[in-house]
């Protein structure tokens, strides 16, 4: 039989040392006619193609040499890192756990495996290959890191932060602090948070979003002149950078320039861009090119409730049809409701509620909207406080509940609710005589609402601290008074919540009781 000749191999390793990678395809390629049962051609050849980044043509070559030999745990591997490159999630998984079943250690393999099953939300099993990766290599610091990542995920904070804890003793880098800072900020430790960006920032990363999320953090803890500038030196690293963008224009938006922020909205092309344009040019009055802009904007977000408020109160201002028929009359899904949870056994819940809000180390942030009150930092419902979870889960009873109830509604409000019941926020807001929160809406909700804890003995003739929900509300230009208007005032264990296309404020009260309750937003589905 003819076998490959030893100078053919040295020469296409020499060639593939010196980086010749076309020539090393096209050698390979004709001694594989000759020879097609050598492993080393297919091998190089495969090797060769991933260089250049022909990722589909590596794969068919990597392919080809396990079939003549599949017993070498690097190969299996490296087609299973390929297969995922090319985003064949479920085909690399094979792969990568044929390695390991060559080579029971191979930690590497482990931890691409985790990567692969945390690419598809596959958490459980990401969660177990991340910790056989740590079990042979326990210093694996960005295994760590993943597992940390994939706790914040699910709402385990105290482990998340554990895990970035144990993945900076063993490399202090400037990823490890960011991702520090992120889980106490969600926890609602606004200070450590804070500490660790600016470790971040200080360890000489230029990573827009280090920057970005100092400032965005500043700002929340009232510290506006720094906030402003490392929102700004985010920008200047990258002009471009979509987050970056964002969060500025957030910022400038927030402090009414919105000329300004309307530049930075486009840049960024990020989320819910659009409608925060059309906010900032209603709130200029530049009636027509909002039209124009409106009309464009329905076209393609049908599932948006900030373009609901805009649309609704453009049509009421302007005596014009609504055209945007996400909640036609949204104030018709207002829900005013007991929570039994809370009103059972003597109100036990409501006790550890007001105990743990008044005991937890939760951060307090900086709210423009609020009058002689205070708001936490973080998300409660996020939080290992039993209270917290309790209520948690009672909400998401109720808010099932709610959308059977309106099942036959044909609006999109209804018809495309979030599948999955997830608050992306929760926080509790206690306020002291004279307390109120000024008209507005949760631009990134789908419901809102408040759980209510502690309510002052207010003159009902008045409604004092009640709550009033509208169409109409944050300083929206008015051509007129004649938007509706609901006063809802209530009692300790009630809950109410509505679309996040309603504007709501309390109304000021004049008793010396604490008024005292945790507000929340219902996610959205992805779009």
């Amino acid at each position: 039989m003819k076998q490959l000749n030893q100078q053919d191999i040295q020469r296409l390793m020499m060639m593939h040392q010196q980086g010749q990678h076309d020539s090393v395809i096209e050698v390979a390629e004709k001694l594989i006619i000759d020879f097609p049962k050598e492993f080393i051609l297919f091998n190089i050849l495969g090797v060769s193609h991933e260089k250049k980044g022909d990722l589909e043509k590596a794969s068919i070559a990597y392919k080809k040499a396990l079939k003549i030999n599949p017993n070498i745990p690097e190969l299996q591997f490296n087609l299973g890192a390929i297969l995922y490159a090319q985003n064949h999630y479920q085909e690399s998984i094979k792969y990568y756990q044929k390695a390991i079943s060559l080579k029971a250690d191979f930690v590497e393999a482990f931890f691409n495996l985790g990567i692969t099953y945390q690419s598809l939300g596959e958490f459980v099993k990401a969660i177990s290959a991340y910790e056989q990766a740590l079990n042979i290599q326990p210093g694996f610091y960005e295994a760590l890191t993943n597992l940390g990542t994939i706790k914040q995920l699910q709402g385990d904070l105290d482990d998340a932060i554990k895990c970035f804890e144990q993945s900076l003793a063993i490399f202090d880098d400037a990823r490890g602090h960011y991702n520090l800072a992120g889980a106490f900020r969600n926890q609602g430790n606004l200070k450590l948070a804070i500490d660790h960006f600016k470790k971040a920032v200080e360890k000489g990363s230029n990573e827009p979003d280090f920057y970005s999320d100092l400032g965005d953090a500043l700002w929340h803890d009232g510290q506006i002149k720094e906030a402003n500038d490392f929102l700004r030196l985010a920008v200047q690293k990258n002009p471009q950078h979509p987050r970056a963008n964002y969060q500025l224009a957030i910022f400038l938006y927030d402090n009414e320039a919105y000329e300004e922020a309307i530049e930075h909205f486009k840049t960024s092309q990020l989320g819910d861009w659009q409608e925060r344009v059309l906010y900032c040019l209603y709130k200029l009055k530049k009636f027509d090119v909002f039209d124009e802009q409106l009309k464009s904007a329905i076209k393609i977000r049908n599932l948006s409730p900030f373009l609901a408020t805009l649309s609704t109160h453009y049509s009421i201002n302007f005596n014009k049809d609504d055209p945007y028929k996400f909640c036609p009359e949204p104030l018709r899904f207002v829900c005013h409701e007991k929570i039994p949870e809370l009103v059972t056994d003597n109100g036990k819940l409501v006790h550890e509620l007001l105990h743990d809000i008044k005991t937890a180390d939760i951060s307090e942030r900086k709210q423009s909207r609020l009058s002689y009150g205070v708001q936490s930092s973080g998300n409660l419902f996020k939080r290992k406080e039993s209270s917290f979870m309790a209520l948690a889960e009672a909400l998401k009873k109720m808010i099932k509940n709610y959308h059977q109830r309106f099942a036959n509604e044909r609006c999109e409000f209804i018809q495309s609710f979030p599948k999955k019941i997830e608050f992306s926020s929760s926080w509790f807001v206690r306020m002291q005589k004279g307390g109120h929160l000024s008209s507005h809406i949760h631009e990134d909700g789908w419901i809102s609402g408040a759980v209510y804890l502690s309510i002052p003995n207010s003159n009902k003739e008045s409604n004092e601290g009640a709550i009033e929900l509208s169409t109409d509300g944050d300083g929206y230009p008015r051509m007129h008074d004649q938007f509706p208007t609901q006063t809802i005032l209530p009692e300790a264990g009630d809950v109410i919540f509505f679309p996040s296309s309603v504007f709501h404020r309390t109304i000021p009260f004049n008793s010396d009781a604490e008024r005292v309750c945790i507000a929340f937003d219902l996610k959205p589905e992805p779009r």
